[in-house]
């Protein structure tokens, strides 16, 4: 290897790495040099014998491990997306050395003390010290030495755990698709989706990674709809057992730390703070979601004729709103050709909002080729980052949609965002790819978050971008769903891929009220996914759990989120968020964002909509940011006041009825 794959070409402003020359041999080597490096240089800032200060000590950490990070980001990029046998295996190897070099760093006890001698007076300076110092306070940094021993042996088991868990997630969605060499019982999908599933007359309909399947809402044969329901809810039954191990082992640790479970380890540096603030408002929209769910319900057997079943709900739900609304989903794909809604939809709203313009690079390569770039230019041309899109679902991709950052953001390292967008839309196998209103509200979703990096602008990659607290960082991306229905941005986009002829005014309206239905099961499901995750995460150090099995459904049943049509949106054994990313203990935080998210909403409307004034002010105050600021303070800067629930129970139509 003769020149290093994980950087990226020298005549490019980018460190995008060189995906085609990375081979899988690359990574062990790599990854131990990286670590060598890293040990070695945070070595050199204690051992330097001048006074600690904020640019010999915390800049320097900063600028630290920067090789390990692109080799690492490599890794995840590839786990995530295209996980061949050798990348999950190279994983499985690296996963718990990872974890084991993070500590190394961060129970550094001669690090420890010399970051406790810094001062500074810099704003900025004085929020990412207070950042370094909880970091390492919640890494066990005040710990004694056999305290730190038995914490770097739980998180190194955790991370094992972790990489298992995913794997089998994977695996099993890929073994429980639903199998059929009768097309018949696929009647209800369209010709196009029938073709992508059909393997040499066999037809395979692959899970996504959430309970509910968007097949259920076409099938037509109901016991086919059962059969893939009943596929979904039971896949991964090996991952309870290590779904228990490891809120047992979370639980541990939280205690090793001086806190009562990890659900309060998790919420003592978010925005919420505390338990009760959670529990608070949960407990908030539980109640009014189940009335809805409740009325949905018996509006579903009344249009089905019988008592409905959980596979029933999504095909029952569209047929409510076809006779209601008038309203037949699948009318409007052909309108969303997935190019157009990302250059003359995603793009364009951004372009209007934040003056930001968009260049196609074919030339510059992704890690698969599915993956289209873009060079972004800021509003005076100059260059702004790099962004990648990944739209389709393959079989070693892993489920749902997601964004993350190649390269950080950083005025410190004189580096420009690369950001990637994942989605998982099925390709056809010839022809344009039309999408559902879902994915095109995903897109939007997913861009909301690519624009929070590419908008970023700090001076340190410790809080660029998306390196907020958990509860906030969803927050910008919802707020920019709110542009695909906006007239100004949808005429733009919304165009019959045969005629070119846009989307008709009245269907529009008819979408738009359509998806004033099904909104109590689409909050219910939710709140229960995210009680399920807090329940696993209330667990106190030394608790037992006798029968896992029944975990689930004691745990919903307490706190009133239990409902026998509405299953949580991620069951235990395929709940990725938690138990294989960093979402254990902290699922509530789209809850939590979307109050945030619906009173930055009202704001746009009442201040002109999509306008370069609106964006500019969100800019600079929300997303340009990033971590760099106290959250809530950024929020309250941008609103005029401190955010309060009414509009998002306004939204959800939840202020009603209960």
């Amino acid at each position: 290897m003769t020149q290093n794959p994980f950087l990226s070409p020298s005549e490019l402003p980018y460190e995008l790495p060189d995906f085609s020359a990375i081979r899988e041999e690359h990574f062990l080597p790599a990854f131990e040099k990286a670590v060598a490096e890293h040990l070695a240089e945070v070595d050199a800032i204690v051992a330097n014998p001048e006074p600690a200060t904020f640019d010999n000590t915390i800049a320097e950490l900063e600028r630290s491990g920067r090789t390990l990070h692109r080799v690492e980001v490599v890794l995840n990029t590839l786990t995530g997306s295209d996980a061949t046998d050798g990348i999950q295996e190279i994983e499985r190897e690296l996963a718990p050395r990872s974890a084991q070099h993070s500590d190394a760093i961060l129970l550094n006890r001669g690090l420890w003390a010399r970051i406790q001698k810094v001062v500074t007076d810099d704003p900025e300076e004085a929020w990412l010290l207070e950042r370094y110092r909880i970091d390492f306070v919640k890494a066990g940094a005040d710990l004694g030495v056999d305290e730190q021993d038995r914490l770097r042996e739980l998180n190194t088991e955790l991370a094992e755990l972790s990489t298992e868990f995913g794997r089998n997630v994977v695996k099993a969605t890929q073994d429980s698709s639903l199998v059929t060499d009768d097309v018949t019982d696929l009647d209800g999908l369209d010709q196009a989706q029938i073709n992508a599933i059909e393997e040499d007359g066999t037809y395979v309909l692959p899970l996504l990674n959430t309970t509910v399947q968007p097949a259920l809402a076409q099938l037509t044969n109901r016991d086919v709809r059962k059969r893939l329901y009943e596929l979904s809810v039971q896949r991964a039954p090996e991952n309870l057992r290590i779904a228990v191990r490891m809120a047992t082992l979370r639980a541990e640790r939280a205690a090793l730390l001086g806190y009562t479970d990890h659900a309060a380890y998790t919420v003592a540096d978010q925005t919420a703070r505390t338990v009760d603030a959670v529990e608070e408002r949960l407990a908030q929209l539980v109640g009014p979601a189940r009335h809805n769910v409740d009325k949905e319900a018996q509006a579903l057997a009344e249009q089905a004729g019988h008592d409905i079943e959980p596979w029933d709900w999504p095909f029952y739900t569209e047929q409510v709103r076809k006779a209601r609304f008038d309203f037949d989903e699948s009318v409007l794909r052909p309108y969303f050709e997935l190019g157009r809604v990302i250059e003359d939809g995603v793009f364009h709203a951004a372009s209007l909002l934040y003056g930001i313009t968009f260049v196609e690079r074919p030339d510059l390569q992704g890690y698969h080729a599915d993956v289209r770039t873009w060079e972004v230019f800021d509003r005076d041309g100059s260059p702004l980052g790099l962004f990648l899109l990944d739209p389709y679902a393959r079989p070693t991709k892993r489920g749902g949609a997601w964004m993350h950052n190649l390269v950080d953001q950083s005025f410190l390292l004189d580096q420009l965002p690369v950001v990637v967008n994942n989605l998982n839309i099925t390709k056809p196998l010839s022809g344009p790819t039309l999408l559902t209103y879902d994915e095109v509200e995903t897109a939007f979703h997913e861009f909301g978050h690519a624009l929070h990096g590419l908008l970023s602008a700090v001076r340190f990659p410790r809080v660029e971008g998306t390196s907020v607290p958990r509860d906030f960082v969803e927050f910008p991306s919802q707020v920019n769903e709110m542009w695909a229905l906006w007239p100004e941005v949808l005429s733009h986009y919304a165009k019959h891929h045969k005629t070119g002829e846009p989307v008709p005014a009245d269907l529009v309206e008819r979408l738009t009220a359509a998806t004033t239905f099904n909104q109590g099961f689409d909050t219910f499901e939710y709140l229960a996914a995210a009680l399920l995750d807090w329940s696993w995460h209330r667990l106190a150090p030394g608790e037992t759990v006798d029968d896992p099995s029944s975990l689930e459904t004691k745990a919903l049943e307490a706190v009133g989120a239990l409902h026998p049509l509405v299953r949580p949106r991620y069951r235990s054994t395929y709940f990725q968020h938690v138990f294989n990313g960093g979402y254990s203990a902290g699922y509530y935080s789209y809850v939590w964002s979307q109050v945030l998210d619906a009173e930055s909403v009202e704001w746009f409307k009442a201040n002109g909509g999509l306008t370069r004034e609106g964006g500019d002010r969100f800019r600079e105050k929300i997303l340009s940011v990033g971590g760099s600021v106290d959250p809530m303070k950024a929020v309250t800067d941008f609103l005029g006041h401190e955010p309060g629930m009414g509009p998002l129970l306004a939204r959800k139509g939840l202020d009603q009825g209960h």
